[in-house]
């Protein structure tokens, strides 16, 4: 015959509870961390350059410069993916364009929207992306 046990009270859980192992080792010692902002790093690291300018001048008197390689002055080569093409009428990502005016267009309602925009309206969406043909 098998027995039923009695489910634990609240009284009984409270008194289990404080004996139990923590989770969290209690000497452990908690440190701060500071999160800088863009605009402090940048100030920190112009203010740095130019101590760093500063102490070149007066050690060279000759003023020969160094090139010093820098947050500032890393140059990134040009990306090898092509380049990523918006939809102008609701800015998703698109591989399609109008072939009557070539404003790029997300899908066959947009392309609907695209074919029935009158001369000046689809120059002014051009303007936006920069790809407007002005004619003198």
């Amino acid at each position: 015959m098998m027995t039923v046990r009695n489910p634990i009270t609240i009284d009984e859980y409270m008194d289990i509870l404080p004996t139990a192992e923590k989770f969290k080792n209690p000497h452990r010692s908690q440190t701060k961390t500071r999160y800088k902002s863009a605009k402090v790093f940048l100030n920190e690291e112009t203010r740095r350059l130019n101590q760093l300018q500063e102490e070149e001048r007066s050690k060279n008197q000759d003023n020969k410069h160094k090139e010093r390689i820098t947050y500032f002055s890393v140059n990134a080569p040009p990306s090898l993916k092509p380049i990523r093409t918006y939809c102008d009428i609701t800015g998703l990502p698109t591989n399609y364009k109008s072939p009557h005016n070539q404003i790029r267009f997300y899908d066959t309602e947009t392309y609907e929207i695209v074919k029935a925009m009158p001369a000046g309206v689809d120059q002014q969406y051009l303007s936006l992306r920069g790809a407007n043909v002005v004619l003198k």
